[in-house]
């Protein structure tokens, strides 16, 4: 199955795609109402907006350093996972999306990076806690709302994941704890963008990681994750040829295909590799 990921209402209902995803709240803060026809997407903790109005709900490191978008390494601001209004906030949101459709999907789940967060909160909570170490409590943060999110959702949870599969990275960095997740999500989504794929040999290699990691077997003819997960490709200004190309990497190890940001360049290519399908099929006659 294909999908397309679009802010554009319009798009979510395209020829050739199977599923449309629509942004409701992006990392910009950016926000629209969620759509009947489309799975809505949540950009949960990254909001450079509600970031540039509220100090407060930016998370900081030890040294009090926040994670905004003018700093190293960070694509936009975040906001600490345990901001209880703004959680509030998000889980209202996500009820809203879950009215209209019953499948959602949530997008940067978790705190920003390994050292995060030690704001005054996180400080208090860790130290209420039953937990002795501090990785493990920010995965009961994150498990704890996606699990609340769960609750809300009566069809199905996508969860998108930073695209490292080895083993205990993303729970280090993000508190995401892949196997305790999996109990409350129904299919994880991996974003592998890049602008020209005019190599593919590390997507593969990261596909095939996260088919190994999340329970599937390195025998493609066996057994799929237990957690079944999807590929997202970029397709803002990619070569036809070259997306064709990933497409055909992607479907080999995921179960589908969702293409970013650009509806008529996927179309495309969604087309021609359908096309070179059937003129290489033989019909053998009666």
């Amino acid at each position: 199955m294909y999908g397309v990921v679009t802010r554009n209402a319009d798009e979510v209902s395209m020829e050739p795609f199977d599923l449309g995803f629509y942004e409701v709240k992006d990392v910009t803060g950016r926000a629209a109402e969620p759509l009947p026809n489309a799975v809505n997407m949540v950009s949960c903790f990254g909001d450079n907006a509600a970031a540039s109005e509220n100090d407060d709900l930016v998370p900081v490191d030890e040294r009090g350093e926040p994670a905004t978008r003018d700093r190293e390494y960070f694509d936009w601001a975040y906001i600490c996972p345990t901001h209880p209004e703004y959680r509030e906030g998000l889980l209202e949101i996500i009820a809203d999306c879950a009215a209209e459709n019953e499948a959602v999907r949530l997008d940067d789940v978790g705190f920003p990076r390994e050292g995060f967060c030690h704001c005054d909160r996180c400080e208090r909570r860790f130290a209420e806690s039953d937990r002795d170490d501090f990785t493990d409590w920010r995965a009961d943060v994150i498990t704890e709302f996606v699990a609340e999110a769960a609750d809300l959702i009566p069809g199905r949870l996508l969860l998108t994941l930073y695209p490292d599969p080895y083993p205990d990275h993303l729970r280090a960095r993000a508190g995401l704890d892949l196997d305790r997740l999996a109990d409350h999500v129904d299919e994880f989504v991996v974003p592998l963008y890049d602008t020209e794929y005019a190599t593919t040999y590390w997507l593969e290699t990261i596909a095939r990681g996260f088919r190994s990691r999340l329970g599937g077997d390195y025998d493609l003819h066996g057994a799929p994750p237990e957690t079944p997960f999807s590929l997202e490709l970029y397709a803002v200004d990619v070569d036809v040829d070259d997306l064709i190309h990933a497409t055909e990497v992607a479907e080999t190890y995921a179960k589908d295909v969702f293409f970013g940001y650009d509806a008529n360049n996927a179309a495309a290519a969604v087309r021609r590799k359908d096309a070179d399908s059937r003129d290489g099929e033989v019909h053998r006659p009666e």
